[in-house]
């Protein structure tokens, strides 16, 4: 199936058609234009009981590339990629404000599964979680969970993910073995082929290199730029050379003071395309970060 029919079915299937207006959907208080988004945010705050972690997000994601959310720690980029899938359910006091769509469909209507939402979400973890099964176990997990498929088509499902996520030359004689036992980066590679193994449209992306060596960084990039070509990509970065190197927009969040006590919060400075930002900025706190006058 198509990723255009398999968002048609996600709309009538999850949201019904309670749909908004395509300018409703598409307008945006700042950033680039982005024709046909993937994701659209108006006016997104994220708490966690009584703290605001980031506040007031506009801004549009384009499919089939890639997106990078830079800024210092604390200031909610890691908090705001999470309500792209509502992986800030599982957090006790998480709440979020505003809209966020994907597609023409609201993520937090009412009516919306989570689990869903998940599928057709991937999301990749700071650090590499492999389950401790098999190789070929944890690619299989995902396709066992929404509808166990026969045996050779599970096996034609973990050699192509595992393909997609460039691992399968590496592992392809020892899919018995214990997942445990790869390198952290063969390991980070698995979670991705265990995320393309449900067939998303998106994979996100919190820091997935934050704890490899720069091989293993290097490979994990290049896996991206070839990914982007079949998925959308968020990435949330500390590397300012890798949101460079790899994405096509980047959005700058900063940190401030909440004026009502100590607590800081995230908030997003500048979004725009990624050679912009990194050479011709709007604002000057932007500049401050990527030429290293501030961090």
């Amino acid at each position: 199936m198509s990723n255009d029919l398999q968002t048609k079915q996600f709309h009538t299937e999850i949201v019904g058609n309670n749909q908004g207006s395509a300018a409703q959907m598409n307008e945006v208080k700042s950033g680039p234009r982005i024709i046909d988004p993937v994701f659209t945010l108006e006016d997104v705050s994220v708490s966690y009981g009584k703290y605001v972690a980031v506040t007031d997000v506009n801004l549009q994601i384009p499919s089939n590339d890639i997106t990078a959310f830079i800024g210092p720690s604390g200031c909610g980029k890691s908090t705001l990629i999470r309500t792209l899938n509502r992986t800030n359910d599982l957090i006790p006091g998480a709440s979020v404000a505003g809209k966020v769509m994907y597609h023409d469909a609201d993520l937090y209507d009412s009516k919306a599964s989570a689990v869903e939402i998940r599928r057709r979400i991937g999301m990749v973890f700071q650090k590499p979680n492999p389950f401790p099964k098999s190789i070929y176990e944890n690619v299989a997990f995902g396709p066992k969970v929404n509808g166990r498929p026969k045996k050779s088509e599970l096996d034609e499902i973990v050699e192509k993910s595992l393909r997609g996520a460039a691992l399968w030359d590496e592992v392809k004689d020892r899919l018995g073995a214990s997942a445990l036992g790869l390198s952290g980066g063969q390991q980070q590679r698995l979670c991705i082929a265990r995320s393309l193994a449900v067939q998303p449209e998106v994979i996100l992306m919190d820091e997935p290199c934050s704890a490899l060596d720069p091989i293993a960084t290097l490979r994990i990039e290049e896996l991206m730029m070839e990914l982007k070509k079949e998925y959308t990509i968020v990435i949330v970065t500390h590397n300012m050379q890798q949101a460079a190197r790899v994405s096509t927009y980047t959005a700058y969040f900063v940190t401030e003071v909440n004026p009502l006590g100590d607590l800081r919060t995230g908030k997003l400075v500048e979004y725009d395309e990624t050679k912009k930002i990194f050479s011709t900025p709007s604002d000057p706190r932007t500049e401050a970060y990527v030429t290293g006058k501030m961090g």
